[in-house]
């Protein structure tokens, strides 16, 4: 049985490649895997999994003819909030998909914010002809169940992702605290400003050695560059393609400051602290589900050093999720395994 896996894959993008890997490691073997992506030769390489282009009509034809189900594999593929051209996309694929007679899952699905009639009514309607549904947030769930269906609720897979330890991070002096952000429209330069200044106070009060961890060069790693520039204690960018080894540089720290989704849970299932800046609902929800401290970008603190009190505050006395609460999370996150079993 061979399986089209669809999602913003090949992009560079840590969150949504370490989704892709998670989703591989959960996959049966007798489904082979043939995965859309942007740079089909790099996931070809990256992964061994036979890949096609996601942007070649022809291409898409071709992967859907030669397979019996079509996954969509993970991430918030369908949400108009960033764009509403992208939902389109993954709602016409899916929708193909069905009308070609292909079994079709939504795996691991952030549903929303859908603000659209248009975007909205697709969603349902390409929904309603899954044959199977899950769901990584509680808000999803409610959406979802709002058109009458009934996903399987559990926390993103990247919780379940093992990882790779990283060579040099233990070397570094204690304590060392990783560090994402990324460009956004609700990020200007003047809030990067305030936290850098807030960056540069923290650490040296504390002495830390931060870690810059770009998830999606693109957008993160320039800001990397301009903040350690200014830094005047130890720091390194760390920027690595594997999703495992991106999950195995939270293992080496005590805390994190984060921007991205997945960076805030590959530090919390690490047993780190962890200190939000949330640019999007996905993050918020997750603040609110497990308990994370921070911000939303756009009502940050008046002032550099009262973010840098904040995050003094977290790493000197900050809670990280116990042995057990990560241990449920990991379980749960299984469950999305579920799905894919019942396919074969």
């Amino acid at each position: 049985m061979q399986a089209v896996i669809c999602g913003y894959y090949g992009k560079e993008n840590g969150g949504d490649e370490a989704l892709l890997v998670s989703l591989l490691q959960m996959l049966p073997p007798q489904i082979t895997p043939l995965v859309l992506s942007n740079n089909p030769t790099l996931t070809e390489k990256s992964y061994g999994v036979k890949s096609y282009p996601s942007r070649s009509g022809l291409a898409i034809l071709k992967a859907l003819d030669e397979s019996e189900v079509f996954i969509w594999g993970g991430g918030s593929l369908m949400q108009d909030v960033s764009s509403w051209i992208s939902p389109l996309y993954y709602a016409g694929l899916m929708a193909l998909a069905q009308q070609k007679g292909l079994k079709t899952i939504a795996w691991a699905q952030g549903i929303g914010p859908l603000k659209r009639p248009l975007t909205r009514w697709l969603t349902q309607q390409v929904l309603l002809g899954c044959t199977g549904i899950s769901v990584r947030d509680y808000a999803s769930a409610k959406l979802v169940s709002a058109w009458h269906l009934n996903p399987i609720v559990a926390p993103d897979p990247v919780w379940a992702l093992a990882g790779t330890p990283v060579l040099g991070i233990a070397d570094l002096p204690y304590p060392r605290v990783a560090v994402n952000l990324r460009s956004h429209k609700h990020f200007p330069s003047s809030s990067q400003e305030k936290i850098t200044q807030a960056l540069i106070d923290f650490q040296k009060a504390t002495q830390a050695s931060l870690l810059l961890v770009p998830f999606q060069p693109s957008q993160d790693l320039e800001i990397a560059r301009q903040i350690g520039a200014q830094l005047l204690g130890v720091y390194k960018i760390i920027s690595l393609q594997d999703p495992r080894q991106l999950k195995g540089v939270f293992q080496g720290v005590e805390m994190v400051i984060g921007m991205r989704l997945h960076s805030l849970i590959m530090g919390a299932s690490s047993g780190c602290r962890c200190f939000a800046l949330s640019y999007d609902p996905k993050v918020t929800r997750l603040m609110e589900e497990i308990g994370i401290p921070g911000w939303e970008i756009e009502n940050l603190p008046d002032s550099s050093p009262a973010m840098a009190r904040a995050w003094i505050d977290c790493l000197a006395n900050g809670e990280a999720l116990s042995r057990d609460q990560i241990q449920s999370l990991v379980d749960r996150a299984f469950m999305h395994q579920e799905l894919l079993r019942d396919l074969y």
